[in-house]
């Protein structure tokens, strides 16, 4: 037992500290990428280190304050030892790598990365020292969730138009080479929608009378003067007639007409739209021909459904087309407001979605948006904005319920698959964001969302890309990663609404740049906007050649 102690205690002796000088570490300062911080150690035992009947088992720990995270064990062996680990040769040494990945936490940011050696020689082993190889983890990137949730959501946005054009219209129909008004044609029920529509224009001042527009046709079939003439005269009866009914009703607007002497386009239209018998040939023809009498010629050469063409098509396009143009003008802001606050079940989801572009306080659109789901339930649009307004004041809980909501309505709505990308984010669920993200990407929040995805990814140059020209704390972080310092300086010095972290990016831009006066300035306003930046400056591995600048704020 004395030899065996004896000969533990020469191994131990021999091995009781890997000294720092063996390792070099990359990257040199530990890094948070993607979520993960990855480490790889390369290590060099010198000639007559190593015994050649001892086995090391070496784990690299990252350590921090309350706890610390072990990484892969690697194991090395005596050149005398039976085993499938990695010899060490007595005389030589031998150099080794040792790789470890971590799952990243915000206590890791003050953190120091150890090697654990356990020696064994036979059946005995012993503990030596840990030895320190690496101080810190830079987390910046990290910072994606504080940029996201500072980040627009998507706004489904509302289709409101205060003035709509409309337009209703009647035809007047003609027999074949006439162009005289007909009774029948005059009572039609149609016609008489025209003229009644135009009344409750007239009269309505919500409505705005435009024009009626007089369109007068003829058919593609006989002598191209005679179609001209024709289409002449039903222009000229029509306009008449309708000049009448406008004195009649004592109603001033202009009438406005023209004719086409053959309605070949009309044709085409009705061609398509049947089911006539070689209707593939017909419409070839309109095609290679463009002169009227080779039309007519060629399609008269095609016996077999000329005479389907004279029954059911001809006849359509012997017309006066009559369209009454005019606007509906809809209520004003105040009024809009003043419907919301009195009745606002008398205002559409149109009107109710822009009355949230009126007020100014999230409290009063938010109180908007919740009326509109009460009064227009089936619209996914009011649950998304509330969802948005929600998310911006960092209640995360209300927004997803929100959002939940919404996608039942509408599944593929770009704007609640961004929101719902977004709240995936903030929670670290990287993957279910892709998914949703991509479901979004027509929505205009989309490119900023994933941007904020690109940073926790660890793709910055893609995430720089994203943003574009985007002026936010997230598109300055992105630029910060991808060490595009010129860009960064000039997004955050054109930030609208600086925040702590502004100013918490500005100083770590100013440590990377060596602007030490900068670093202190621009701390002090984060500090002075959030406390709780002091504490996260002096565990931030960015500032840690400027704590005398830390140790006055």
């Amino acid at each position: 037992m004395a030899v065996a102690v004896l000969a533990l205690c020469s191994c131990s002796k021999k091995m009781n500290e890997l000294s720092s000088d063996y390792f070099t570490v990359s990257p040199q300062i530990l890094e948070a990428v993607n979520g993960e911080v990855p480490v790889t150690i390369h290590g060099t035992f010198p000639g007559k280190f190593f015994p050649k009947k001892a086995v090391l088992a070496v784990t690299p720990v990252l350590k921090y304050n309350g706890g610390e995270t072990v990484g892969e064990t690697f194991t090395y062996q005596g050149e005398k030892v039976q085993g499938n680990a990695q010899a060490i040769p007595y005389k030589t040494g031998a150099n080794v790598t040792l790789k470890s990945v971590y799952d990243y936490i915000p206590a890791m940011a003050k953190s120091e990365l150890y090697l654990r050696p356990v020696v064994k020689v036979g059946s005995k082993e012993t503990s030596l020292p840990d030895v320190k190889v690496a101080d810190g983890v830079l987390a910046t990137a990290e910072l994606y969730a504080a940029t996201a949730a500072s980040t627009t959501p998507a706004l489904a946005e509302d289709a409101f138009q205060r003035i709509i054009e409309q337009v209703k219209q009647a035809n007047i129909m003609f027999l074949i080479q006439q162009a005289n008004l007909r009774s029948s044609e005059l009572t039609s029920k149609d016609l008489a929608e025209v003229f009644n529509t135009l009344k409750d224009v007239n009269a309505d001042d919500r409505k705005q009378l435009e024009n009626i527009e007089v369109s007068a046709y003829a058919s593609p079939d006989g002598a191209l003067d005679l179609n001209d003439r024709l289409a002449q005269d039903r222009q000229k009866n029509t306009r008449n007639y309708v000049n009448q009914q406008l004195k009649k009703a004592k109603i001033d607007t202009n009438v406005d007409a023209e004719y086409t002497a053959e309605d070949w386009e009309g044709f085409k239209q009705l061609v398509e739209a049947s089911n006539i018998a070689d209707k593939d040939l017909i419409l070839r023809v309109l095609s290679m021909y463009k002169e009227p009498e080779a039309r007519e010629r060629e399609i008269k050469n095609i016996s077999s459904v000329y005479a389907d063409l004279a029954n059911e098509i001809l006849p359509q396009l012997r017309r006066a087309r009559l369209s009454l143009h005019y606007q509906l003008i809809g209520r004003t802001d105040d009024e809009i407001l003043a419907a919301f606050k009195s009745n606002p079940s008398v205002l559409s989801v149109e009107e109710l979605l822009y009355a949230a572009t009126l007020v100014n306080t999230p409290a009063e659109k938010t109180a908007i948006f919740k009326k509109a789901t009460e009064l227009f339930p089936s619209d996914y649009r009011a649950f998304n904005n509330v969802a948005e307004l929600a998310y911006a004041a960092g209640d995360y809980d209300t927004a997803k319920s929100y959002l939940q909501k919404a996608a039942k309505l509408n599944p593929a709505a770009a704007e609640v698959n961004t929101n719902l990308g977004m709240l995936e984010l903030l929670a670290g669920n990287k993957a279910e964001a892709e998914a949703y993200l991509a479901k979004g990407t027509d929505a205009a929040a989309n490119a900023a969302a994933l941007g904020n995805l690109y940073i926790a990814q660890g793709q910055y140059a893609r995430a720089a890309a994203s943003f574009g020209e985007t002026k936010s704390n997230a598109a300055a972080l992105a630029q910060i990663m991808s060490k595009d310092y010129t860009a960064a300086k000039n997004t955050l010095s054109k930030i609208a609404d600086p925040d702590a972290y502004t100013y918490y990016l500005a100083a770590i831009l100013a440590a990377r740049t060596n602007q030490a006066a900068d670093v202190a300035a621009n701390l002090a306003k984060a500090i002075k906007l959030d406390r709780t930046m002091l504490e996260k400056a002096k565990n931030d591995v960015e500032f840690v050649k400027y704590a005398a600048s830390l140790a006055g704020l």
